[in-house]
């Protein structure tokens, strides 16, 4: 509407002039060269208005006949931009789409039709790793790597390409390169996992005090690997220096209450210092959030020289915090065992061992331990420790597909850290690994901590007896604090061996 406005104005102050000069008549003489010209008002502006109309076109002619090269040029480079870039439309949807060959093409055509810039490179990169040319791909993400401006994701993509053909020292390099430029989520926890698989937890921690600085882990997860640093810093530093060992776990059971290795070394500690009541408190709160065999354990060994009827009233106290959960029975009848009070034993296992229960590998070895210590029956010690070599198996430290006997701060697979967590395995066969035996970085107080899972010694006689039947039974599961190595997959339940294969075995085995 504005315009509209303005448009009629201008015309209407034409208007005006051109009959503001017609009611104004008047001549305009020139003499020049002995020619004199003479001619109205009107007519004198009408030429000048003309003459310079005709200059005007006549400089625009020229101006264009001087720049049509370059014009040419530009339409033709405006062309091939076009087409550049519809060709890395397609390359970019080829690769989405898994099309290595259109994506090999089209990454070619881009980079003849275009100058080498980012989206090229990075398109004949993508071509390259999607079709197995790592060489190519290396170079494109090393060209990247060059330009200021593509720095990052250059270094990105030869972190990448490192950790494929796993060159660990090539990655990390560039991922610190690339964290030294900006904090980034990729690069701060390629930085944090190789310290901790170095086991340089100094340098891991001042890492996450980078990563929460520059708010690229949450509040909850680096208190959470906080804990998990001060807790290895603390296991590594419990021998030669107690005191500092106790203040750091302590430090991260604040962080993350439920970190039992942390609960387990601090009420070890506090017993090594005669704090006995704390360190009871301490692993009772842990037991009732989550019931453990290792906090069991420490929790009984906690006052040097008990006699077995002593352990076997903390097992009961302990086991009333929370006597629902498979862990309290089976704690108990280990102590009633160690007591040799078979009574409680049996009344602690008979809730987990009933018919309508599935009693895993652990409650089947006790209560084959049972069976020879209370009764002797060889035949009933047979079928426990054949129902073990088929039963559920018991939680253990689980960290990327693997298990270990003992938990670690990091994953011995991936390096990565915080990575074990308690849980059942899978019935399949596992891959064993060699974890660090922390417990001996606090001695016990009495004998050396057992494993929970151990089985008594003389349980451990029927064992090498029932070994001898490999052909016809499934060897148990290794329970002793080396690694844990998981059975062949088998059925659901295994009530034991039938009446007719046991009197068979009977005569092959004794």
């Amino acid at each position: 509407m504005t315009r509209v406005l303005f448009f009629f104005l201008v015309l209407a102050l034409a208007g005006l002039g051109v009959v503001w000069i017609v009611d104004r008549p008047g001549e305009i003489a020139v003499t020049w060269q002995g020619y004199r010209i003479e001619t109205t008002l009107a007519v004198a502006i009408g030429f000048v208005a003309l003459a310079a109309i005709v200059l005007a076109s006549l400089f625009l002619l020229l101006r264009f006949l001087f720049r049509l090269p370059s014009l040419l040029a530009r339409r033709s480079a405006k062309r091939r931009r076009a087409k550049g870039y519809a060709a890395l439309t397609r390359g970019m949807v080829a690769v989405g789409a898994g099309d290595a060959k259109l994506a090999r093409r089209s990454a070619a055509e881009a980079h003849r039709h275009l100058e080498p810039e980012p989206l090229t490179l990075l398109l004949a990169a993508q071509s390259a790793q999607l079709s197995g040319d790592r060489a190519g791909a290396e170079s494109a993400f090393g060209k990247l790597a060059e330009h200021p401006s593509t720095r990052l994701l250059g270094l990105r993509g030869l972190h990448i390409e490192a950790q494929r053909r796993g060159d660990a020292e090539a990655a990390i390099h560039f991922a610190q390169e690339a964290h030294k430029i900006a904090p980034l989520p990729w690069s701060a926890k390629a930085v944090l996992d190789h310290h901790a698989a170095k086991s340089q937890w100094e340098h891991a921690l001042a890492a996450i005090e980078s990563n929460i600085a520059a708010k690229l882990v949450d509040k909850k997860t680096g208190e959470r690997q906080r804990a998990v640093l001060e807790t290895a810093v603390a296991l590594d530093k419990a021998t030669q220096a107690p005191e500092e060992a106790l203040r750091l776990a302590r430090q991260a059971l604040r962080r993350a209450p439920d970190l039992i290795p942390a609960v387990a070394l601090a009420a070890r500690l506090s017993a090594r210092k005669g704090e006995l009541r704390k360190a009871a408190k301490l692993i009772e709160s842990a037991w009732q959030r989550q019931p453990h065999p290792e906090l069991a354990e420490t929790y009984l060994d906690l006052r040097p020289g008990d006699s077995n009827a002593d352990r076997l009233a903390k097992a009961r106290t302990l086991a009333k915090l929370v006597p629902r959960d498979p862990e309290s029975g089976m704690i108990v009848a280990r102590a009633a065992l160690a007591a040799r009070d078979f009574k409680t034993a049996r009344q602690a296992m008979t809730p987990l061992v009933g018919d309508d229960e599935r009693p895993t590998a652990r409650m089947c070895l006790i209560m084959a331990e049972l069976e020879d210590a209370e009764t002797g029956d060889q035949g009933q010690v047979r079928q426990w420790l054949a129902r073990s070599a088929r039963a559920p198996r018991d939680p253990v430290w689980m960290a990327d597909g693997v298990g270990a006997a003992q938990w670690a701060p990091v994953s011995p697979v991936t390096g990565r850290l915080d990575a074990f967590v308690w849980q059942r395995p899978l019935d399949r066969l596992g891959t064993q690994i060699e974890a660090h035996d922390w417990s001996k970085a606090v001695e016990a107080p009495v004998a050396e901590i057992a494993p929970p899972s151990a089985p008594g010694p003389k349980l451990k006689e029927t064992e090498a007896a029932a070994n001898a039947a490999e052909s016809t039974l499934e060897k148990p599961p290794a329970r002793t604090g080396g690694p844990v190595i998981f059975p062949m997959p088998a059925p659901p339940d295994d009530p034991g061996l039938s009446e007719e294969k046991e009197d068979k075995d009977k005569v092959g085995l004794f």
